[in-house]
């Protein structure tokens, strides 16, 4: 079974994942980068196509970062290094108590708590970029090169489209440091190497052939004790393992089939290189900030078994939806999910959390798992925008009309539904679907079915033009939305296997 988990990954790595269960784990976490990061939707023909924003890496000194400097301090679960203590006390005289010791500690307790769930065969991957990779690296030495573990690589990994600057060289690449656990790791040479170039594109040496016709290079060394100079033989037929510069992996073009509009995302081919290279089938893959799910998706092409975890419904929703597109939809039947309200008790939990990092959880959730996940989530920009989601359906051909999707957790009335028709008029949408956890009044039902029907030519049905629905029916009724959705309001996932077609009418 594989799992997926809607949470905090420290929470969960700490209350789930087992010592020593883990054979590979490569994380892309946020980068320090002090920007908030949008998720891009289809725009389907709309001008004003739906952003939502899929995380915000932007870091502040505060509550939780002063907990979480105590629990380094006071080496509350034993787990640290004294190494790690240290340096984490000299980094706070050195930087000071601001943003980026606060992203330092959340990057630290979580790199223990992987550390630990590492088998003593297991390799970690961490991916950033050179604002604040130098840190990092004194991070990752402090927890692994002190407990056994070993400093493999810093892989750069290059690329080159995009802006450039003026005003500087061209920043076109990322780090991603390569660790050990313990010195007896899994390392699979013969399943990573890439062509080998012949002539001056080759890496030098002259060409030459052997008796049965293959070519090779000598590549010369350095002398011996007795002045003999040691040489390499090459194959050009044989490939080579990849230096630690990777030139040959590209980001992702705006035009590349893989691409579902989530920033930040990793082409497959670059974790497929990882997942070859550190683990056989069979084995677990961690990604505890998964996102997009890249490195679930290649875990599960490559026939690995996996966890994955992201503090983000959006990402999850996106998660489920690419392994559906890419394997169909038998493959969810094999993922355990985690953290996602499945009672009233732990849907009210969702909507009452105070934390900044999931005050939009709830809402998010309610409007993706009734839309079945093809509803685009609206990024408000202000208290009276009225959208937390848009639906986008198919007219004729040419035409999409609109849905507006609105999610209430408090006390709601008639003036709710007034307020939400208001709305699907100023933007100009045929329908609207009010979602509640409250029970609606009769007031509320009676308003809604006041504002009369939408004729749907395409399936020849008439639906309320506003429709009220309550999370009680979404997790006990399996309620959700029966109107087939634009495929692709997220961009769809090339299949891998094959299967029925993608059934777009949900219900």
């Amino acid at each position: 079974m594989n799992h997926l988990y809607y949470g905090d990954n420290l929470e969960v790595l700490r209350k789930y994942i087992h010592d020593e269960s883990i054979d590979l784990c490569y994380i892309d976490p946020p980068f320090n980068s002090k920007r908030n990061y949008n998720q891009i939707y289809n725009n389907v023909g709309k001008e004003d196509a739906a952003q939502a924003q899929a995380f915000v890496d932007t870091w502040t000194w505060d509550e939780l970062a002063i907990k979480g400097l105590k629990e380094i301090v006071g080496n509350e679960r034993g787990l640290l290094s004294s190494q790690t203590i240290n340096l984490v006390l000299g980094l706070e005289k050195v930087i000071g108590m601001g943003s980026l010791l606060a992203y330092l500690i959340s990057i630290t307790l979580r790199v223990v708590e992987i550390h630990r769930v590492l088998k003593s065969t297991g390799s970690f991957y961490l991916h950033c970029d050179p604002t604040s990779s130098h840190y990092l690296k004194l991070v990752l030495d402090s927890v692994f090169c002190s407990q056994g573990g070993d400093f493999k690589n810093e892989i750069i990994w290059c690329y080159s489209h995009g802006g450039k600057s003026k005003r500087h060289f061209g920043r076109k690449h990322d780090v991603i440091f390569y660790y050990s656990k313990t010195t007896k790791y899994k390392f699979n040479p013969d399943r990573i190497k890439i062509q080998m170039r012949s002539g001056k594109e080759s890496f030098g040496g002259k060409l030459e052939v052997d008796e049965d016709g293959r070519q090779y290079r000598l590549v010369y060394g350095t002398k011996n004790s007795k002045g003999e100079t040691k040489y390499y033989k090459y194959y050009l037929d044989e490939g080579k393992i990849p230096e630690d510069w990777w030139t040959d992996i590209n980001s992702l073009q705006a035009s590349s089939s893989e691409r579902l509009g989530y920033p930040t995302q990793k082409p497959e081919s670059l974790l497929e290189r990882i997942i070859q290279a550190g683990s056989d089938e069979g084995d677990i893959i961690l990604d505890a900030y998964c996102g997009c799910g890249t490195t679930v998706a290649v875990a599960q092409k490559l026939n690995r078994k996996w966890i994955g975890i992201d503090i983000t419904y959006q990402s999850i929703s996106l998660i489920l939806k690419r392994l559906e597109d890419a394997h169909g939809s038998d493959v969810l039947k094999a993922v355990n999910l985690a953290g996602i309200p499945k009672d009233m008790r732990s849907a009210e939990e969702l909507a009452n959390k105070n934390d900044d990092r999931t005050r939009k959880e709830f809402e998010k959730w309610a409007v993706l798992t009734y839309s079945k996940n093809r509803a685009a989530i609206n990024q408000k920009k202000g208290a009276d925008q009225g959208v937390d989601g848009w639906g986008f359906f198919p007219i004729d051909d040419k035409l999409f009309g609109r849905i507006v999707f609105q999610v209430k957790s408090g006390k709601v009335g008639a003036k709710d539904i007034r307020d939400l028709l208001g709305t699907i008029t100023r933007e100009k949408a045929e329908l609207g679907i009010f979602i509640t956890l409250k029970t609606p009044t009769k007031d509320m039902l009676k308003e809604a079915k006041s504002y009369g029907l939408y004729h749907f030519d395409l399936m020849q049905q008439d639906v309320p033009k506003v429709q009220i629905v309550t999370i009680q029916e979404i997790l006990e009724k399996n309620i959700c939305l029966n109107m087939p959705l634009v495929a692709g309001v997220l961009k769809t996932s090339p299949r891998h296997v094959d299967g029925d077609q993608l059934d777009l009418l949900v219900g």
